[in-house]
């Protein structure tokens, strides 16, 4: 018999290893979420800080993808442009009618005659799966399965497809409206992602029918479609919780539970220590020092590194912000986007710092609203010091020195900048620049009435009461 492309694809593919097969990851992210109740299209909501959609391109991203295809809806344009941002070499393609994910896999058809090796399917909607997982189901290809599909074993298995097994090897998936009764009591079930050998990929995703209750192009049918080419299909089993697949806001809020409680085991592993753990919350991307200490009930938002021995104190918000070794933040700290701590500075309770470097030292204790600034290494900003960096339309900058101190309920008006070891004056309104080791006072002076108090009380003694 002449030899085909085909069996050119197959005898390249041989003996390859993962680090040397090409892969091709298609992520679907087309439905519409219509259970989620909401506006915002459901493959954009996030868990842990991170869209799911961003989780599933990092995922198929560290798996050794070589090229991601990302399957939209209609005029979805909002998640085509997420996807290009967290993966600007993706292709977008457009599924423009719903005919199941069979019909959707076969929207990147022009991907797929590349021509690839191993081809992975992901859904946008199942993002707490793990790289190792997909590297698993890539080991099958690589060991000569023609389909490999993701499973887990369901503690209710209603409405999922079970796979059919036949000594040991996956010989059906059936889904739940078509399985027969004795089908139904099978609890092995189908989470959805699959892998496909690249060389035969489009010949068994053309081959699929829908013959069914929904009369869609099931991409579970790639397994009998497979068997009825002689192909081997393998499953890969995995725990439910990693499969969970997110269709209204109960499961999304599941998902972050799950995720949660992984990210915090991580911390934890890596030398955090965590008081509660149950009550701290994190995002996919929060990055820890050793021995840094997270009292309960804190938040860390996306973009938030804390360095070595750190301590986050109770009932704070973090978000995009950096915090130096040995540094205190805390209790009841809010650091918003562009907050930079160097090592051992201190921010205290009621203290709110936005897109402002803290000194190594320095110390912004209580009550205080630091935006837009520069603080010096060893400067004590008193409390309820306040820089007043907005005037209704523009955002200007504070600039406080070295070792610089700032007196209690000061308010300073950018641009202003107060020089090294200056000194402000309590209650201060400082509106001009302050000289390196000067005092600054800006305030009303204060003066005095000999028994005005007394006066007064007198005065008021025998007036009638008002009703």
């Amino acid at each position: 018999m002449p030899v085909t492309k085909r069996d050119e694809c197959r005898a390249m593919s041989a003996n390859k290893t993962n680090s040397s097969r090409t892969c091709l990851a298609i992520v679907l992210a087309a439905g519409d979420g219509t259970r989620m109740k909401s506006a915002l299209p459901k493959v954009l909501h996030r868990v842990a800080g991170r869209p799911m959609l961003e989780h599933v391109l990092a995922a198929v991203s560290s798996v050794g993808a070589d090229a991601i295809a990302v399957v939209v809806g209609p005029g979805r344009e909002d998640v085509a442009a997420l996807a290009r941002k967290v993966a600007p070499a993706a292709d977008v393609y457009v599924q423009v009618e719903r005919r199941g994910t069979a019909h959707a896999v076969l929207a990147a058809r022009a991907a797929l005659e590349r021509g690839y090796d191993d081809v992975l399917v992901a859904f946008a909607d199942t993002p707490l799966v793990q790289s190792s997982t997909l590297e698993l189901m890539r080991d099958e290809l690589a060991k000569g399965a023609g389909v490999v599909a993701l499973g887990f074993d369901a503690a209710d298995p209603t409405g999922y497809g079970r796979f059919i097994l036949e000594n040991g090897n996956l010989t059906a998936i059936r889904e739940h409206k078509d399985a027969t009764e004795a089908e139904r009591r099978i609890r092995l079930s189908n989470a959805g992602l699959m892998a496909l050998d690249g060389c035969r990929a489009l010949e068994i995703l053309d081959a699929i029918g829908n013959s069914n209750a929904q009369s869609e192009f099931y991409l579970t049918d790639a397994v009998s479609v497979a068997a009825s080419k002689g192909l081997k299909s393998s499953p890969v089993v995995v725990s439910e919780e990693e499969v969970m697949g997110i269709n209204d806001k109960v499961q999304l809020a599941a998902a972050e539970a799950t995720l949660q409680k992984r990210l915090r085991e991580d911390a934890m592993r890596a030398g955090v220590t965590m008081i509660a753990p149950e009550t701290v919350f994190l995002s996919q991307d929060t990055k820890f020092g050793r021995d840094v200490v997270v009292e309960p009930f804190v938040v860390f938002g996306p973009g938030v590194t804390v360095a070595d021995g750190a301590i986050i104190h109770s009932f704070s918000h973090l978000d995009g912000a950096s915090v130096g070794e040995k540094a205190n933040v805390g209790p009841y700290a809010r650091l918003r986007p562009g907050a930079d701590l160097a090592a051992e500075a201190k921010v205290g309770n009621f203290v709110e710092i936005k897109a402002s470097k803290i000194g190594q030292g320095a110390k912004v204790s209580h009550l205080s609203y630091i935006g837009d600034a520069t603080v010096g290494a060893d400067a004590n900003i008193g409390a309820g010091t306040i820089t007043c960096n907005y005037d209704g339309f523009d955002k200007f900058r504070t600039s406080i020195g070295a070792g610089a101190f700032i007196g209690s309920n000061s308010s300073l008006v950018a641009p202003v900048t107060i020089g090294d070891g200056a000194y402000v004056g309590s209650g201060s309104v400082i509106t001009d620049n302050v000289e390196p080791d000067a005092l600054a006072v800006a305030r009303g002076r204060q003066y005095e009435k000999d028994g005005w108090a007394r006066e007064f009380r007198e005065s008021r003694k025998n007036r009638p009461k008002k009703r």
